[in-house]
Formats: C-alpha cells, sequence, structure tokens
C-alpha cells in the first residue's frame, strides 16, 4: 500500500473530505432504496438464466487500498450473455456498486477503478489517480472511452484529480446520463476483466 503526498487542492479540500463522502453517501442510499425493485428484478432474471447474481473483483481504490467491486453478472462461461448484453448497454450491471459508494469505496465520480494488473504500469505521476476515491463515472469515461488508450485514460483520471470540484462531478453526471440515455458507448468495461 502507498499513501501519496497531498497535492494542491486547498479550493476543493473541504469539498472532497466532507461534502463529496456525504453527497455520495446519502444519495447512493436513497437510491438503493428506490432501485431496490429492480434490483430484485435483475437478480431473479439472472437466477433465471443460470448465471450469479453478483460478480465481485478486486480493484485498487482510495490510495491503492484493494477492494471488492461489485456488478451484476453479465457474463457467463467468457461469453457475454443476452441479459448481459442489455445490462451493459444500460449501465443497469453498474447498480451494485451503491453498495460499495455506501461502503464509502467508491464515488459516483472518480477514476474508474481498473485491474490490479496496471498498477505496475503507472508511473509516479500516473498513480496519483489513486489520490481520490475511484468512481462508477469519470472524465475518462465521459471522453472516449473505449477508444482511449490507458495512458489517456491515465491522462484524463489526473485532469480529474487536479480539478475536482462539485460544479465538474455535476458536468461529467450529466454528460454520463445523456450517454446512457442514448445506449452511446455505454459500456465500463474497457481494460476490465472480462469473465464474469
Amino acid at each position: 500500500m502507498h499513501t501519496f503526498e497531498t497535492i494542491a487542492m486547498q479550493d476543493n479540500s473541504k469539498y472532497l473530505k466532507i461534502w463529496k463522502p456525504l453527497i455520495d453517501r446519502m444519495t447512493a442510499m436513497m437510491l438503493f432504496v428506490v432501485l431496490f425493485p429492480v434490483m430484485i428484478c435483475i437478480a431473479v432474471l439472472l437466477k433465471i438464466t443460470g448465471s450469479p447474481v453478483i460478480f465481485k473483483h478486486s480493484r485498487p481504490g482510495y490510495n491503492e487500498q484493494i477492494f471488492e467491486l461489485y456488478k451484476f453478472t453479465s457474463m457467463k462461461n467468457g461469453e457475454i450473455t443476452r441479459v448481459g448484453s442489455i445490462l451493459r448497454k444500460s449501465s443497469l450491471d453498474e447498480i451494485p456498486q451503491l453498495i460499495n459508494i455506501i461502503k464509502g469505496e467508491m464515488s459516483f465520480v472518480g477514476p474508474r477503478p481498473l485491474l490490479q494488473d496496471y498498477l505496475s504500469d503507472y508511473s509516479d505521476e500516473g498513480r496519483k489517480r489513486h489520490l481520490v476515491k475511484p468512481g462508477v463515472t469519470g472524465l475518462a469515461q465521459v471522453n472516449g472511452r473505449n477508444a482511449l488508450t490507458l495512458e489517456e485514460k491515465v491522462e484524463l483520471d489526473l485532469e480529474y484529480v487536479q480539478n475536482v470540484s462539485f460544479l465538474f462531478d455535476l458536468k461529467i453526471l450529466f454528460k454520463t446520463a445523456v450517454r446512457i440515455f442514448y445506449f452511446h458507448q455505454a459500456d465500463y468495461h474497457s481494460f476490465e476483466l472480462h469473465q464474469h
């Protein structure tokens, strides 16, 4: 585990330390209640089709601390299922990450948590992407997503870390909602393990 030096974010330190975690957890708890019937329906559908309900995978989060990322299962025997394809295109497979947010492991907006394998590929500068909590969506996800290289993703992640603010988060969330609404590049699984 590595602990990084605090970078110069005086203007938004209160937002990062107090308001962002508070807003994340309160919103996640409300959404969990509202979306609970949807989660039950998805769980039943996955059970009927013979797929495990939840996929868990270890990812590096804040300060590279490892946590278990939750998703609805979208693959079976290495192949994307019909139900899984719908879940991915609509991003419904990401709903269980509300639990990660409630637990304080993730945020709604932040660098997407990539595989542990990529930790050794980051430069010292690149590893600063872990100075904030990973997000369900992020700057890279609304600026190319699957078309980006790892280096380009990290560059955008660092831009987010350096400029994180409430308004910046709202802008990213709005762009994410637009993309999901139009089912446009709504697959968050680039650079991730697909065997689930």
